[in-house]
């Protein structure tokens, strides 16, 4: 069973480093995070890509830090939706869903958050990171049961050996991973929090897009590693 885990996450990780052409590098005051953008997802992808080029995260934080679920980071819920509410002569923005049953919640995905909204679609300013924990198979039965959905053997596979959060399956748009800096990743996930969940030390971070000899650079070195 642990060289068949070994296998999957291997040709999991290979194929995506293949089909993938844009990374970012979060620097964070804990130290730096490389996220890999997925092609599958191109609204999200150049969205975001867009927005950092804007400005959009300059002095963004992680402002919602829940242990072993996700790490939030960009603006909270709250103040987007009164800024809208105060503001109804603005159209509001969102970004389409892109839900991929293939791009799923496993630890390190990067994800886009939402309102409670029944087209699923994405705030253009705010992003999670996936913690979660190691799944079980009886775990992984129930999320199927409640929500109508069917995890391939691979993405069992990985839930049960590195973890996630799957029950966030096929409701938030998931549009790319951490390759490098999953060790930081882990660190803002452990901070304390106050009751609201927000991280009792500031932790700041800045969007760098990367070339793209940067880019290939560190994907041949990955690719070789593993």
């Amino acid at each position: 069973m642990k060289l068949l885990c070994t296998i999957l996450l291997f040709t999991s990780f290979t194929l995506g480093l293949k089909a993938q052409t844009s990374l970012v590098k979060l620097i964070t005051s804990k130290g730096d995070i490389t996220l890999l953008l997925y092609d599958q997802t191109p609204k999200h992808r150049d969205a975001f890509l867009k927005n950092i080029k804007k400005g959009v995260f300059d002095g963004a934080r992680f402002n919602r830090v829940i242990k072993s679920f996700v790490s939030q980071a960009g603006e909270l819920d709250d103040p987007i939706l009164e800024r809208e509410k105060q503001h109804p002569e603005i159209p509001i923005v969102r970004i389409a869903a892109e839900i991929n049953p293939l791009l799923f919640h496993k630890k390190g995905a990067l994800g886009m958050g939402r309102n409670d909204n029944p087209a699923k679609s994405s705030y253009i300013n705010q992003i999670y990171l996936v913690e979660g924990k190691k799944q079980t198979d009886a775990q992984l039965d129930a999320i199927e049961q409640k929500k109508g959905v069917k995890f391939s053997q691979a993405q069992r596979e990985i839930y049960k050996s590195i973890g996630g959060t799957p029950h966030l399956d096929n409701d938030y748009t998931v549009f790319g991973e951490i390759i490098a800096g999953m060790d930081v990743a882990e660190a803002i996930n452990s901070v304390a929090t106050n009751s609201t969940d927000l991280p009792l030390e500031s932790i700041s971070f800045k969007p760098v897009i990367l070339s793209g000899k940067e880019s290939r650079e560190i994907l041949k070195k990955k690719m070789s590693v593993n």
